[in-house]
């Protein structure tokens, strides 16, 4: 299968050649003013029901376009109408740099941002440190869950937001904390927000995640594009 060109419609459902087969992707284009930079937004754990319909990450997808970028969100293998089975995580960060290769080679000159929400963010993490993305946000990474090993995590080597709610019950708020004071010897060290009163899928707090997501992001984000009459 050929890759479709980079579209330029306010939202477009296409199919990328991965690793597994299909990639179900929506890309969305951003608001104006348009910054030069694409963000990939990754979902949260397949097994537990999670796609690139989640709240949370069309919430973070729409506060990125808000602040100019355009929007690249894909479900992982064996979700929706993308092929292949769930990978516990490995396979998954095949199709997240499958999905990188494709934004760099449509968008060459474009900034490249990753995003992940709970497992979405241990995939981006993985592969963070290979990617070398401009800025990476991850709200609420499961540092402290069982199956997934966040001492094997390089730190990305840019600005980077993390976002978590202290009333998770899924993830460990305090284990969070603890494994993000470990890396406060980083020359980027990253930059956390904590929402009181914020369950694990931000129910009643998604403008609030909106929020938290701009102003993190508004120092970070690349010069604003000229405007074509």
């Amino acid at each position: 299968m050929n890759n479709p060109a980079f579209p330029t419609a306010e939202t477009t459902t296409l199919h990328l050649d991965g690793p597994a087969g299909v990639l179900e992707t929506i890309v969305e284009a951003p608001e104006a003013p348009e910054r030069n930079a694409v963000a990939i937004v990754c979902h949260p754990l397949p097994t537990e029901g999670g796609t690139m319909h989640n709240k949370v990450v069309t919430m973070t997808a729409r506060a990125l376009r808000e602040s100019g970028l355009a929007t690249v969100r894909f479900n992982f293998r064996g979700v929706g109408a993308s092929t292949g089975s769930f990978d516990q995580g490995r396979g998954e960060a095949d199709d997240l740099r499958a999905v990188a290769a494709w934004v760099r080679a449509q968008r060459p000159d474009a900034q490249l941002w990753l995003a992940g929400f709970s497992f979405g963010s241990y995939v981006t993490l993985k592969c963070a440190s290979e990617l070398k993305p401009s800025m990476v946000i991850s709200i609420a990474p499961p540092a402290a869950g069982r199956n997934w090993d966040f001492s094997a995590i390089v730190p990305p080597e840019c600005p980077w937001l993390v976002i978590q709610g202290e009333s998770d019950e899924i993830v460990d708020p305090q284990a969070v904390y603890a494994w993000l004071d470990s890396l406060k010897q980083l020359r980027q060290p990253p930059e956390l927000v904590k929402m009181p009163d914020t369950s694990h899928f931000f129910h009643r707090r998604l403008i609030d995640l909106r929020g938290a997501i701009k102003h993190g992001i508004k120092a970070y984000l690349p010069p604003e594009q000229p405007q074509h009459a």
